[in-house]
C-alpha cells in the first residue's frame, strides 16, 4: 500500500538557494546551468558537443527558468480557485522560442555574454531551433499571439491542440512551381515539451451505439465503437513578457495496445504493428488533403480526436480541485477558435449525459454557458459541414446528439419564435439537401453564449449574411473582438533597432501598452528623428536583400521600394491582381514610358494548399513573371520580381521590418480581418489596400492620408455580384487592363506552354469571382499616389512614423482584455490583489 505523500512546501523552490541554482537570471547562473544541463541532460562535454547540442543544452536552461513562471501562476489559480480560460485551437504557429522566452525573462544580455564567454555565438544557437508547423497561416499565428497576450497580462489560461508530427508543409519551388515536402520539425526532438505520460486519455470511433432502459426506468445510451485510440498530453510552457506563465497542451494519438505479440509470433509482422501505425496516423500531418473521402474522414476524427481530449481533461481538472460538474461554466470558458473545434458542443453533451448521468437539460445549460465561439470566416468552404453518412460511420453517438439538439432548437423557433419553414431550413443544424450535412457553425452557434466576429466589418457582415437569422434572433449573442498581434514577436523580436530607437525616445512601456506609441507623433517631422528612423528601414532592407541573395541567388537593391505581399496563396487575396500591375509596368518600361518610374522590388511569399490548382497556378505565374523581369537587362533596373520560398513566422521576421509598402488587397467583404496588416503597419509599411478586414479599422486609426485607399467596398461588390456583372466590359473599355491580360496568353511567359495561364485568363474574362477585373483600375491610380508620395522621402517618412505611432489599437493585449471583458467574464492578475 502506498505511503500518504507529505506535503511539498512549494515555497522552497522560491527558495534563494534553489534560484542560485537552477533559475538564476545572472550571467554566471545562466553559464553554470547551460554547462550542467550540456553534461548532464544532453550528455556531452564542450569539446564533443555539435551545434545542435548546445542549441538543446541552452533550451533546458530557459526552459528551467519558464517553468518556475509556470508553476508560479499555476499555484496562485489553484489558491484562489481561479475561472481559466481554456483555448481550444486546431493550429498555433508559436515561432521559434528560444528568442521570444530570453526577451520574455529579460535575459537576452545575460545570455549573450553567458555564451560569448564560453566561445558560442547565441545568434547562431538561436538559428538552429526548427519552427512548430502547427498552423495554417493567420489562424495558428493569432492563437499563439493571444497565448503570449494571456500569459503576459495574466489571464489564467490553458489552450489546447494537436501534436502534429509532421507540420505544414516545407515550401520548394523547382521550375516556379510549387513542391511540397515533409515538415519534420520534430526531427531533433523538441527541448521546451514536457510528454505528461500519465495525462491520457481513451478515445472512441465508429461502431454503433445501445439504447437501454435499466431497473430504476433511467434512459442511457451505450457507444459501442469499432476502434479506440489513447490521447497523451505535451506540454508547451508559455511566458508573458515579464508576467505570468500559461501552457499548450498538444495531443499526440497512440495505439492503446501498441504492438499485437501474437501476430508477431506468427510471423505477420505488419499486423504486430497495424494499431500503432493506424491510431498514430490521427496527429501525422497538419490538414491531410481532404479532396477524397479518407481525408476528409481523417480531419474529421482531428477535430474530434483533440476536442474530446481537451473537454475530458477540464473535467479530470476540475474534479480535482473536489468541484460538482454542475459548476463547470463558472470555473472554465471555453474558447472555440473557429468552426474546426465545433464537435466539442455535442462532446461536452455526451460526457456529461452518458458518462455522468446528468439530465439533458442542465447539460445543455452547462454547455452553452461554458463555450464561445469565434468565426474566423465569410468563405463557405471554411464554415464546414460533415456529410451525414461519414458523420454516422465515424461518431454515431454524436449524430444522435446533434439530431437531438437540432430537433428542440427547431422546436423552440417553431413554437416560441413562430419562425417560418424558409427560416427553419435556413437556421437548422442540418442540411437535407442531397445526402445531407451537418452544419458545424450552426451547432457552434446554437451551443456557444456568445459569437464574436474578428474586426468591425467581418462581425457585421457575419450579422447580416452568414449568420443573419440567429443574429435576429439573438442579437445580444454577438460582438465583436477585431484581432491583435503581439508587439514582442513582432516588432522587439522582428526589429530590434526600430525597437532601440523607440524605447530611448519614449521608454519601453509600449512593449506592454502599445498605445504609448502615440508619443511618438510629435517626432514625426523630426529630421533627426526621420534620419535615424530611415537609416534602421535601409539597414533592415539591407539585411533582407542579403536573405533573398541566399535563398534565390536574385540581387536585390536595397535602395528600391520594397513593395510586399506575403500571406497565404488564395484567388481571394489577389496576389494575380499585383502580377497584372507589374505586368502592366513592364510593358510601359518597354515602350519606353519609363521616365518617371521609381524602381521597385515586388516581394511576395506565402503557400498554397496542395488541392488548390488556381492558387498553385498562380504561384507559377509570380515566379514566370519574375523570370521574364529579373533577366531582362532593359527592365531590371528599375524592376524585381521575388518569390520567397516556404513562408514561415522565422521568415515573417526578416521581411516585415523590411517592407516599405503593404499589399493588403483582397476582395472586400473576405478577408475576416487580417494581421500581416498590422505587422507590416507596426514596423514602418504604408499600406495600401480594399476596405477588407481590420484594414478598415486600420485606417480610421492610421487616417486616409497615411493609407493607400482603393477598390469597390462590401456593399459595392455584393450589388455587382446581384446584378449582371460582366469581367469582360473591362478588358473592352480598358486598355491597360486589356494589354495585360492579353499579354498573359501571349505565350511570352511560358513558351513551353503557351495556354499554362490560360485558366486564369478565362476566369478573370468570363467569372472574375474576386473583382480583379473591377477594381485593376482604382489600383493602378492608387499606386500611382504611392510613387508620388515614395518621391518625397521626408513626407514618405513621417507617414511611416504616424502609421507605427496609431497602432495602438491593434496589440493582442487589447484584444485578449476584449475578450475577457465581453466573452470570459474572467479579470487578469494585474486587476487583483
Amino acid at each position: 500500500m502506498m505511503k500518504e505523500r507529505k506535503a511539498i512546501n512549494f515555497d522552497l523552490l522560491t527558495s534563494k538557494t534553489i534560484k542560485s541554482k537552477r533559475i538564476g537570471l545572472s550571467k554566471n547562473d545562466i553559464k553554470d546551468s547551460f554547462l550542467e544541463n550540456l553534461f548532464f541532460h544532453i550528455g556531452r562535454v564542450p569539446k564533443g558537443a555539435t551545434i545542435m547540442d548546445y542549441y538543446q543544452a541552452l533550451a533546458y536552461t530557459v526552459r528551467d527558468r519558464v517553468f518556475k513562471e509556470f508553476v508560479t501562476t499555476v499555484k496562485r489559480i489553484s489558491d484562489e480557485d481561479l475561472r481559466v480560460v481554456a483555448y481550444l485551437s486546431a493550429e498555433y504557429l508559436p515561432g521559434p522560442h528560444l528568442a521570444n522566452n530570453l526577451l520574455s525573462l529579460g535575459i537576452t544580455e545575460q545570455t549573450a555574454a553567458a555564451m560569448a564567454e564560453l566561445g558560442i555565438d547565441m545568434e547562431e544557437l538561436i538559428l538552429q531551433e526548427e519552427e512548430p508547423g502547427l498552423g495554417n497561416g493567420g489562424l495558428g499565428r493569432l492563437a499563439s499571439c493571444y497565448l503570449d497576450s494571456m500569459a503576459t497580462i495574466g489571464i489564467p489560461s490553458i489552450a489546447y491542440g494537436i501534436r502534429y508530427e509532421f507540420g505544414i508543409f516545407e515550401q520548394h519551388i523547382k521550375n516556379g512551381l510549387q513542391e511540397e515536402y515533409t515538415d519534420k520539425w520534430l526531427q531533433y526532438g523538441n527541448p521546451w515539451e514536457v510528454v505528461r505520460s500519465e495525462i491520457g486519455y481513451n478515445i472512441m470511433f465508429g461502431g454503433s451505439t445501445k439504447h437501454v432502459t435499466d431497473s430504476n426506468g433511467n434512459f442511457t445510451v451505450n457507444w459501442i465503437p469499432d476502434s479506440k485510440l489513447r490521447g497523451t498530453a505535451y506540454d508547451t510552457p508559455i511566458l508573458g513578457y515579464k508576467g505570468y506563465g500559461s501552457i499548450l497542451r498538444l495531443w499526440r494519438a497512440e495505439a492503446i495496445d501498441t504492438f499485437d505479440f501474437s501476430a508477431y509470433n506468427k510471423g505477420d509482422y505488419y499486423k504486430a504493428v497495424q494499431e500503432k501505425i493506424l491510431s498514430e496516423n490521427i496527429t501525422k500531418v497538419l490538414y491531410p488533403n481532404d479532396e477524397q473521402e479518407t481525408g476528409k474522414e481523417l480531419r474529421l476524427k482531428q477535430q474530434y480526436f483533440f476536442v474530446s481530449c481537451s473537454l475530458q481533461d477540464l473535467i479530470r481538472l476540475h474534479l480535482l480541485q473536489g468541484r460538482i460538474l454542475d459548476t463547470l461554466h463558472e470555473k472554465f470558458a471555453i474558447q472555440l477558435n473557429d468552426t474546426h473545434p465545433a464537435i466539442a458542443v455535442a462532446e461536452l453533451m455526451r460526457l456529461l449525459v452518458d458518462d455522468y448521468q446528468i439530465d439533458w437539460d442542465k447539460s445543455w445549460n452547462i454547455t452553452q454557458r461554458c463555450f464561445g465561439y469565434t468565426n474566423h470566416t465569410l468563405l463557405p468552404e471554411a464554415l464546414e459541414k460533415w456529410s451525414i453518412p461519414l458523420f454516422r460511420r465515424v461518431l454515431p453517438r454524436h449524430l444522435e446528439i446533434i439530431y437531438e439538439i437540432n430537433h428542440r432548437f427547431v422546436q423552440e423557433l417553431k413554437y416560441q419564435h413562430g419562425c417560418s419553414d424558409e427560416q427553419l431550413s435556413r437556421m437548422a443544424l442540418i442540411d437535407h439537401s442531397g445526402e445531407g450535412s451537418i452544419r458545424m457553425a450552426h451547432l457552434a452557434t446554437v451551443g456557444s453564449h456568445k459569437v464574436n466576429g474578428v474586426s468591425a466589418l467581418h462581425s457585421e457582415l457575419l450579422k447580416k449574411h452568414v449568420l443573419y437569422d440567429f443574429a435576429q434572433l439573438w442579437p445580444d449573442k454577438f460582438c465583436n473582438v477585431t484581432n491583435g498581434i503581439s508587439p514582442r514577436r513582432f516588432i522587439a523580436l522582428s526589429n530590434p533597432l526600430l525597437t532601440g530607437l523607440i524605447t530611448e525616445t519614449i521608454g519601453s512601456g509600449w512593449l506592454t501598452d502599445l498605445k504609448e506609441l502615440s508619443k511618438l507623433e510629435n517626432m514625426a517631422e523630426d529630421p533627426t528623428f526621420q534620419n535615424k528612423w530611415m537609416a534602421i528601414k535601409q539597414t533592415n532592407k539591407a539585411s533582407l536583400s542579403d536573405h533573398i541573395k541566399l535563398e534565390t541567388g536574385i540581387s536585390v537593391d536595397p535602395s528600391m521600394m520594397f513593395d510586399v505581399h506575403v500571406k497565404r496563396i488564395h484567388e481571394y487575396k489577389r496576389q494575380h491582381l499585383n502580377v497584372l500591375n507589374i505586368l502592366h509596368l513592364y510593358l510601359q518600361i518597354k515602350k519606353g514610358n519609363n521616365k518617371d518610374m521609381i524602381p521597385m522590388a515586388f516581394i511576395f511569399a506565402g503557400k498554397a494548399a496542395p488541392g488548390y490548382f488556381m492558387a498553385k497556378l498562380i504561384i507559377k505565374l509570380i515566379t514566370a513573371v519574375g523570370d521574364l523581369i529579373n533577366q531582362d537587362t532593359e527592365v531590371n533596373d528599375k524592376l524585381k520580381v521575388i518569390f520567397l520560398p516556404d513562408f514561415s513566422v522565422k521568415k515573417a521576421q526578416h521581411i516585415y521590418p523590411a517592407a516599405d509598402l503593404s499589399e493588403q488587397i483582397s476582395m472586400a467583404g473576405k478577408e475576416a480581418s487580417g494581421t500581416g496588416n498590422m505587422k507590416l503597419s507596426l514596423n514602418g509599411a504604408l499600406t495600401i489596400g480594399t476596405l477588407d478586414g481590420a484594414n478598415v479599422e486600420m485606417m480610421e486609426e492610421i487616417g486616409m492620408d497615411n493609407f493607400f485607399l482603393f477598390g469597390l467596398n462590401a456593399e459595392e461588390v455584393q450589388h455587382k455580384k446581384q446584378g449582371n456583372y460582366k469581367p469582360g466590359d473591362h478588358y473592352v473599355h480598358n486598355l491597360h487592363l486589356r494589354e495585360v491580360m492579353d499579354f498573359l496568353i501571349s505565350g511570352a511567359l511560358s513558351p513551353e506552354n503557351p495556354k499554362l495561364f490560360q485558366p486564369i485568363y478565362e476566369q478573370l474574362l468570363y467569372d472574375d469571382p474576386y473583382m480583379i477585373m473591377a477594381d485593376f483600375e482604382s489600383y493602378l491610380i492608387s499606386r500611382a499616389k504611392v510613387y508620388e508620395e515614395w518621391g518625397n522621402q521626408s513626407n514618405w517618412t513621417k507617414k511611416s512614423i504616424i502609421n507605427v505611432a496609431r497602432m495602438g489599437k491593434f496589440s493582442s493585449d487589447r484584444s485578449i482584455q476584449d475578450y475577457s471583458s465581453l466573452i470570459w467574464k474572467i479579470d487578469s492578475f494585474q486587476n487583483r490583489p
